[in-house]
């Protein structure tokens, strides 16, 4: 499998768990507030660390992590994920997958061979804005096969939407309605790219805080198990809606 990056330590990307995490480049979206837009373009992207290189490095942190994010980019892209996951099972590590559920045939044999604990699938917009939000045409009978998959209860897992400008309180209800009964609906704080370089490194900033995030939430908590924002600055909010 094709690593484009590893973060070693991560307390934030799987919930509950000190987490190692894995990039894989490539992806068949588009989606223009990517925080990993260098990712993309898998074909083009030099990868400086190999798969053994990784393996062997999990083997010495028995003891340090508590679990493994594969993330990209799309890691249902890679031909390699299924091997590569056993091999991080062997070492007796959980594995979350982060995917953008467009490909729910590789995720039912992950599932099915039990090489995945843990999956946070992103749903970037409603139907009918998806393929504006994701830069490409998207089947949404995959999205919803993936949906399906997940709902079925067989891994632990979250469904997320990045909040980004085109979207409204009422896409948002309408993605809420699309997932009605899932157990954990997340919604996460884009961030947007200044002209500003520093170092040569885009700097990103926090985006504003939706005025209608709060009102959103509680009408989401009648719709799904549990549902929470993730990343927002509350400096950004109106006083009058910080809790």
């Amino acid at each position: 499998m094709k690593i484009a990056a590893i973060q070693r330590t991560s307390f934030v990307d799987y919930p509950g768990k000190i987490a190692a995490v894995v990039f894989t480049p490539g992806c068949n979206l588009r989606c223009f507030f990517c925080h990993n837009r260098g990712l993309i373009d898998g074909d083009t992207l030099t990868c400086g660390t190999t798969q053994q290189e990784v393996i062997s490095w999990l083997e010495r942190r028995h003891g340090l992590l508590d679990g493994i994010v594969v993330s990209g980019g799309e890691p249902t892209l890679q031909p390699g994920l299924t091997a590569f996951m056993a091999e991080v099972r062997s070492l007796r590590y959980p594995i979350k997958l982060d995917t953008n559920g467009t490909r729910p045939n590789v995720m039912a044999s992950l599932i099915n061979a039990r090489l995945v604990n843990y999956v946070a699938m992103d749903i970037k917009a409603p139907p009918e804005k998806y393929d504006a939000i994701c830069g490409v045409p998207v089947d949404q009978g995959a999205i919803d096969e993936s949906i399906a998959l997940l709902m079925n209860g067989r891994v632990d897992y979250e469904f997320r939407t990045t909040i980004v400008p085109p979207l409204t309180l009422q896409d948002i209800l309408a993605i809420g309605n699309r997932i009605r009964g899932a157990r954990l609906y997340v919604l996460q704080q884009y961030r947007k790219l200044q002209s500003t370089e520093v170092s040569g490194s885009p700097l990103w900033v926090p985006a504003g805080y939706p005025l209608w995030l709060d009102d959103v939430q509680q009408s989401l908590a009648q719709m799904v198990k549990s549902c929470f924002s993730r990343g927002f600055d509350v400096s950004f909010a109106p006083a009058a809606q910080v809790h």
